[in-house]
């Protein structure tokens, strides 16, 4: 057959099977299907799950002093009544909406770090967020971040390792830019399911029975069909790598209906299927809480508990728990004063939750009440030394990420 027959030929059964399609590349360590066994995890390998608390979330009534007066004074409205915090000593304790992280803390496996922040706090969510996604405060216009430094470092001793995620966003998050290893964002699992037209199932399958003869058929001397070829292979064994995991994947515990567990439960279906991502990185948005806080910041904690403890008992069920770690951050706290709107606005340190294996704790000051600075807590633990423990997790060196040197703190 000559190269111009061998062409229409190709055409002409591509063209048939055309509506096949793949809604976004797929990930290296999914497309590479070929040297999955080459790349999947080992059985001890660590990883970290980053949770973005996003628009700031309100530390104070998530971890409440309520035994200062002062957190009462400054909040008569929305200050959470002493009768209904989950105490975890005699000075602070948990929201009520928070039991599944207060059974977690119970357990010895849920640390809390006190007044996490950084100097001279940016109140814009813009700036902030930068700040806390590059690890770079000084930085005005930061090019990457400490997650993908991270995982350079990594690529240039490991390259199958070097693998990251970041789910329930289009736009892939600053902590994960890199200049030389690149991390695929998804916005849901479907974004890599096969869409094969519409029509009687019988038709898709045979579209799908086509298509399979004709990446199974290379084209000699036709380097732009033979990328087709190979392409569409890769979308194909992409998408049946993913439709098997969720397929064969039994749940250890029932996941509560929201965003955040979903997305979590996906990435523990990951983690058990010895996949080679090291890091993932998923969103809560809603906690720029400026009025009528209580419902809202309540609902949102909920959701966050739920999850967590969700994700928790499924690792544990598929014994898996001792090789994650998991902690949430936000780009700033609320003011200590609630505002007329019975809400709060921008503000500067908080706190923020880890699930860590066995070093379940309080760690670090809580804030004073009174000693402010121009209305906002001062903050006692530097962001930049949760990321050094984090680091220490993943035995990546942090000073080389970071810049500089910063004391871990003991949650790892």
């Amino acid at each position: 057959m000559t190269i111009t027959s061998n062409r229409r030929e190709f055409l002409k059964q591509f063209g048939a099977a055309s509506a096949i399609s793949l809604a976004a590349a797929p990930p290296h360590f999914l497309a590479n299907a070929a040297d999955l066994a080459a790349t999947t995890t080992s059985t001890d390998q660590r990883v970290l799950v980053l949770i973005q608390l996003a628009g700031g979330n309100d530390g104070l009534n998530s971890l409440v002093p309520y035994g200062d007066p002062a957190y009462y004074k400054a909040r008569p409205g929305i200050g959470i009544p002493k009768n209904q915090v989950l105490r975890i000593n005699d000075h602070i304790g948990l929201h009520p909406r928070l039991t599944g992280l207060k059974e977690l803390y119970d357990e010895g496996n849920l640390a809390i770090v006190q007044g996490v922040g950084y100097p001279q706090t940016d109140r814009s969510h813009f700036r902030s967020m930068d700040i806390w996604q590059s690890a770079q405060p000084s930085n005005p216009v930061p090019r990457d971040g400490w997650l993908g430094r991270a995982l350079e470092w990594e690529f240039d001793r490991q390259p199958a390792r070097a693998e990251g995620l970041s789910l329930g966003t289009d736009k892939l998050p600053l902590a994960f830019v890199s200049g030389r290893v690149s991390v695929p964002s998804l916005r849901r699992l479907e974004d890599f399911q096969l869409v094969a037209g519409h029509g009687p199932e019988s038709h898709q399958r045979l579209k799908r029975e086509i298509l399979n003869r004709v990446i199974q058929s290379p084209v000699q001397g036709e380097r732009e069909l033979d990328f087709l070829r190979r392409t569409t292979a890769t979308a194909l064994t992409s998408a049946d790598r993913l439709k098997s995991m969720a397929n064969n994947y039994k749940a250890a515990v029932n996941y509560p209906a929201t965003v955040l567990a979903n997305r979590l439960k996906l990435i523990a279906q990951m983690i058990a299927a010895e996949l080679p991502a090291r890091m993932f990185f998923v969103s809560l948005d809603g906690f720029d809480t400026h009025a009528q806080q209580e419902g809202g910041h309540a609902a949102l904690l909920a959701e966050l508990a739920g999850a967590i403890l969700a994700f928790q008992r499924d690792l544990a069920g598929h014994g898996l728990a001792d090789r994650v770690l998991l902690s949430t951050f936000s780009e700033f706290g609320r003011r200590v004063a609630e505002n007329g709107s019975l809400g709060t606005d921008h503000g500067a340190a908080s706190m923020l939750f880890a699930l860590s294996p066995n070093k379940g704790g309080v760690y670090g000051t809580h804030p004073s009440m009174t000693d402010l600075e121009d209305g906002d807590l001062k903050h006692t633990s530097d962001f930049r030394s949760v990321y050094a423990s984090l680091l220490n997790w993943l035995q990546i060196p942090s000073e080389p990420v970071l810049g500089e040197r910063f004391d871990p703190i003991g949650f790892v």
